[in-house]
């Protein structure tokens, strides 16, 4: 099931400094919670900075649900460091309220008014709001008050250079995008190992079903949690965070040109549903538009090709401009044994992932392939630790048991650890592939079965507040290593005023800056 990799592996092995470099990024979400596990229903801190502007800190979809961004980094210890500092400074600013240290959301009552995230009166930080009030009438805002950790990654031009044989990366951006789109292939077929080694959220607060049927059999405790025995990640399912409606976009990852006329395609079809709902009711607007996507953000993947935007720039133009810059990794729950969501184990698994994904031959893949991989993805998601479990070969013309695909599969990923071992002089990639290939023999080592057995004894509610007093004690006590309270204030400061000066400049009514961007 696993395609041959050997002589990929064999030249990786000859040119191993072209892996030396690789860029890093970390974006974590987490929902603010009272001491006793409610959400916050207080605005998101001003002695944060402004959401709209700050560079580190903001906010998703609501004003209680925070997140974290580092820089670009080339050090997989500096950036969990700073990440770290992050998590310790708003600790500090937050007083009595607590980091929720799970993916699926914490006690949530009955029609629960769920702030909208604000970002102030300019053009933009309505438009954003506005975006927001779209999810939250499409989908519900229950699912997107879901959090998870976001993974950047991008490999250096050297790899490109020795790799496809290019001279830089303007006239090679066609050969790169295509490379990333490869791994991206990769990732859709055989992406389903990061929940099954990482997933974190194998059951769910009864109240997040706002007293709806399931049609998943869920099992039930007495202190009201949901849960399937061998289920991973909850969150990547279809009670979570996706998206039936685009399920027939036939978005496909072949090239960058199909890739970004599909995008732009989806987000100028128009919608019957949402075109029932309507774009404005009693005064007040529903959404941005209705169409299958109000803005490309929307589109709802595990993975993502990634540009840095210029002004005014949408995504997919800047794509369309310079070509793929860096893959965003969508697919990781927040690490409940961890304070700030992630770990140094996940990265460095990551990256040999990502490496062995853009090395592996790729074929390329139909709308309808592409709809066939979910099923391995949602066997591992709702029983990936179930004894016997097959996966299947593109669209079901061979099964294979899962733990031998994974053990086949980290027999190459430890090539690409002792190579990148090489560089560094040291074991550290290596050590991971052992303790997480052990996974393929005992599920029970994995994320989600040792979580679910602490939700089984104390409940979702008991393991969350837990883990958040226990994390909130020891961030609010640890000393920042990075970043100063210098740093901290004159990033909240400037953050402000960007804000003010967005906001001085704007000049141009709402309703007619919107019906240009709409």
């Amino acid at each position: 099931m696993i395609p041959n990799v050997s002589q990929a592996l064999a030249w990786l092995e000859k040119h191993p400094q072209a892996v030396k470099g690789i860029h890093r990024g970390l974006e974590r979400e987490t929902l603010r919670v009272t001491p006793d596990g409610q959400l916050a229903t207080t605005a998101h801190p001003e002695n944060l900075g402004s959401a709209l502007a700050h560079k580190w800190i903001t906010t998703d979809f609501a004003e209680a649900l925070l997140e974290f961004i580092t820089p670009v980094d080339g050090d997989i210890d500096h950036m969990l460091t700073f990440m770290r500092d992050l998590h310790r400074h708003t600790a500090r600013e937050l007083g009595d309220e607590r980091m929720w240290p799970l993916s699926m959301p914490c006690y949530i009552s009955d029609g629960q008014n769920i702030e909208l995230a604000q970002y102030g009166s300019s053009n933009n930080g309505r438009f954003k709001t506005l975006y927001r009030e779209g999810l939250k009438n499409r989908y519900g805002a229950l699912m997107q008050t879901i959090s998870g950790v976001h993974y950047n990654f991008s490999l250096p031009l050297e790899f490109w250079q020795a790799r496809l044989g290019i001279e830089d990366a303007e006239s090679g951006k066609e050969a790169i995008s295509a490379g990333y789109f490869r791994l991206i292939r990769n990732y859709y077929r055989f992406g389903w190992v990061i929940p099954y080694l990482f997933g974190a959220s194998p059951a769910i607060c009864s109240s997040f079903l706002q007293g709806k049927e399931s049609a998943l059999p869920f099992e039930k405790t007495a202190c009201g949690m949901n849960y399937l025995p061998y289920a991973t990640s909850l969150r990547l399912s279809d009670l979570g965070y996706t998206n039936k409606s685009q399920s027939n976009l036939g978005i496909t990852f072949n090239d960058l040109e199909t890739y970004v006329a599909g995008l732009k395609r989806a987000i100028k079809t128009p919608s019957e549903e949402y075109a029932q709902m309507g774009v404005e009711k009693d005064g007040k607007r529903l959404q941005i538009n209705t169409n299958v996507l109000q803005i490309e953000n929307e589109l709802y993947a595990p993975i993502r090709p990634k540009r840095v935007t210029g002004p005014g720039e949408s995504p997919s133009d800047a794509l369309m401009r310079g070509g793929i810059e860096y893959i965003e990794v969508r697919s990781l729950d927040i690490n409940p044994f961890s304070p700030i969501g992630v770990d140094e184990q996940q990265v460095r698994f990551l990256d040999l992932f990502m490496i062995w994904c853009v090395l592996a031959d790729a074929p390329e893949m139909s709308s309808d392939e592409l709809l066939c991989t979910r099923k391995n993805w949602n066997r591992v998601i709702l029983e990936g630790r179930k004894p016997g479990l097959t996966l299947g070969i593109g669209c079901e013309t061979a099964q294979h048991p899962l733990p031998q695909v994974g053990k086949d599969l980290f027999a190459d990923l430890r090539r690409v650890a002792e190579t990148l071992d090489g560089i560094a002089g040291n074991k550290e990639y290596q050590e991971v592939c052992d303790r997480l290939v052990a996974c393929f023999d005992d599920a029970e080592l994995t994320y989600s079965a040792r979580i679910l057995r602490s939700m089984i004894e104390k409940g979702i509610g008991g393991t969350g507040l837990a883990l958040a007093e226990q994390y909130r004690q020891m961030l609010v006590s640890e000393p920042l290593e990075i970043l100063t309270e210098e740093a901290l204030q004159q990033e909240h400061d400037a953050s402000w005023q960007r804000q003010r000066d967005i906001e001085a400049s704007d000049s141009e009514p709402f309703d007619a800056w919107l019906a240009r961007h709409a």
